[in-house]
C-alpha cells in the first residue's frame, strides 16, 4: 500500500538522500592523499590493461568506470567475479593492473579471486571503505572512500557508497588523461558516434565554407574595404587574393590589433601592406580532426582551402569544425 505524502514531505526526503550522498562525496574528497598518486602513478605506467571488476552495483559503477578509461585512452575492460572464477581470470596478465570495488572490502566473489590476481602478478587498486578489510589488506594500493552511510533510512541498499565509487573513478580517468595529455582530436577518435566525434570525423569538404560566405578582397583594396569585409562577414578575418585571383596573405583581428598597437595609420594603408603573406591551409579531403590539430597547434581559427590554381575554395573556421556556428544559427 503506497503511503500519501505531502508535496513538501516529498521534496524533503529527496533533498535528504541528496544531501547525505553529498558528505559522501566530501568524505572521499578529504581521503585523497599519497594513496591516490600512488594508484595514479601505476595506472599511467601500466602497460597492459585496466582490469576493473566488482559485483551487484558496484559491478555496475566498475563498468561505467571502466568505460570511461576506454574511451579516455586507458585500456580497460570488465571483469565480473563470479565467471573469474570460472575461467575468465584467463583474460588478465602480470602487465595489467587491477581495480577492485567492494565497500565493505569482504565480498566473498570479490575476496576469493584476489588470491590468483596476486599469483598472476598484477597490482591491485581497491576501492572500498574499510582499508583494513579482506580486500584492503591484499591491495597494492587502497582508496578509502572514508565511512559511507547509505541514503536510505535502513543505510543498507548501496546508494552513497556507489556515488563515492563512481565519482572516485571518475577521478581517476580524468586525472589520467589530464597527465596523458588526451586532447579533443583523440576523444573523437574514440567517440566517433557522438555528436562531436562524427563532426570531426567528417572531412573538410564538409564543414568548410564556400562563394559568398568567404571574405575576400584584393591586395590593393583598401583597408576600411578590407575591415567592412571582415564585419560583413563576421569570422574576424578576410583573404587577401591577387589581379589573378590567388591567395597571398590573410588579415585577421589580431592584424589590425597589432597595426593599432604600433599607432599605424591603417585606414591609409592598402590590404597588401597589412596582411600576413601565406596563410596555412589543408587540403579538403583531410579529416576535419586534423584541421582542429592545426588551428590548436598554430593558435590560429582558421584555414584556408585552394584550387589547383591557388584560388581559394573554401575556408574552414575553428567553429565550423565543432558546430559552433551551426548551433547559433538554430537558436
Amino acid at each position: 500500500m503506497v503511503r500519501k505524502f505531502s508535496e513538501k514531505r516529498i521534496l524533503k526526503e529527496a533533498k535528504r538522500v541528496i544531501d547525505i550522498e553529498i558528505e559522501s562525496i566530501i568524505g572521499v574528497r578529504k581521503c585523497l592523499g599519497s594513496e591516490f598518486v600512488k594508484a595514479i602513478k601505476i595506472l599511467a605506467s601500466c602497460t597492459g590493461k585496466v582490469i576493473v571488476t566488482g559485483i551487484g552495483k558496484s559491478g555496475i559503477v566498475g563498468r561505467k568506470i571502466s568505460a570511461t578509461l576506454a574511451s579516455t585512452g586507458t585500456p580497460s575492460t570488465f571483469l565480473h567475479p563470479g565467471e573469474a572464477i570460472h575461467g575468465d581470470l584467463g583474460m588478465v596478465s602480470k602487465n595489467d593492473v587491477v581495480v577492485a570495488i567492494s565497500n565493505s572490502g569482504e565480498t566473498d566473489e570479490l575476496v576469493r579471486i584476489i588470491p590468483s590476481l596476486r599469483k598472476i602478478g598484477v597490482s591491485i587498486i581497491s576501492i572500498t571503505s574499510e582499508p583494513k578489510s579482506s580486500l584492503g589488506l591484499q591491495s597494492t594500493v587502497v582508496l578509502c572512500t572514508g565511512p559511507i552511510k547509505e541514503a536510505d533510512p535502513f543505510s543498507l541498499i548501496p546508494s552513497s557508497s556507489t556515488t563515492a565509487a563512481l565519482v572516485l573513478g571518475d577521478a581517476i580517468a580524468i586525472t589520467l588523461l589530464t597527465i596523458k595529455g588526451f586532447q579533443k582530436e583523440d576523444y573523437a577518435f574514440y567517440h566517433p558516434g557522438g555528436n562531436l566525434g562524427r563532426r570531426l570525423m567528417l572531412r573538410v569538404r564538409d564543414v568548410m565554407q564556400r562563394g559568398s560566405k568567404m571574405p575576400i578582397v584584393k591586395y590593393d583594396s583598401s583597408m576600411e574595404e578590407a575591415i567592412t569585409e571582415i564585419n560583413r562577414k563576421n569570422l574576424g578575418f578576410t583573404l587577401v587574393v591577387d589581379e589573378n585571383q590567388k591567395v597571398v596573405g590573410i588579415i585577421t583581428d589580431g592584424d589590425l590589433r597589432r597595426l593599432l598597437v604600433k599607432k599605424r595609420d591603417i585606414f591609409n594603408m592598402k590590404a597588401s601592406e597589412c596582411m600576413t603573406h601565406n596563410p596555412l591551409g589543408i587540403d579538403e579531403d583531410k579529416l576535419a580532426v586534423q584541421a582542429l590539430a592545426i588551428m590548436e597547434e598554430k593558435e590560429i581559427t582558421c584555414l584556408v582551402i585552394k584550387d589547383k590554381n591557388e584560388r581559394p575554395k573554401g575556408i574552414v573556421h575553428l567553429h565550423d569544425v565543432l558546430g559552433k556556428r551551426q548551433f547559433s544559427q538554430e537558436l
